[in-house]
């Protein structure tokens, strides 16, 4: 069973950023990997992605304004977030698929199948 583990999470004003980090198992890096979030009484929603030829997705709230990456060296996913909003509070989650890909531009939860613990993000206006 992969184990995803990630840190990075905290509380921050409106306009702050924040770079949430995922580790991941080397063999995995190669995988279709993303980031997602769910504030309490929503569903969980995919922020972005990354397929294993570097192909990057990001849904419209984050378009423009966080960085989904990964570390070859660190064995690190991460999700840089600048111009945070009260809007993007959320528990926030990194995810890889089960198989080799591609998988293109998703952002479907159905796509992934480990995820980590989670981390919370917590922005005040």
């Amino acid at each position: 069973q992969l184990q995803l583990v990630e840190s990075g999470g905290g509380s921050v004003q409106a306009g702050g950023s924040l770079t949430l980090s995922c580790e991941i198992n080397e063999y995995y890096m190669e995988y279709c990997m993303g980031w997602f979030r769910q504030a309490p009484g929503r569903e969980r929603e995919g922020v972005a992605s990354i397929d294993s030829d570097n192909t990057q997705t990001y849904a419209t709230s984050a378009e423009g304004r966080f960085t989904i990456s990964k570390d070859f060296a660190k064995n690190t996913l991460y999700l840089r977030m600048n111009s945070l909003q009260p809007g993007d509070t959320a528990m926030y989650y990194c995810a890889v698929v089960q198989a080799r890909g591609p998988y293109g531009d998703t952002l479907d939860v159905g796509d992934f199948y480990y995820w980590g613990q989670g981390t919370q993000v917590t922005v005040s206006s």
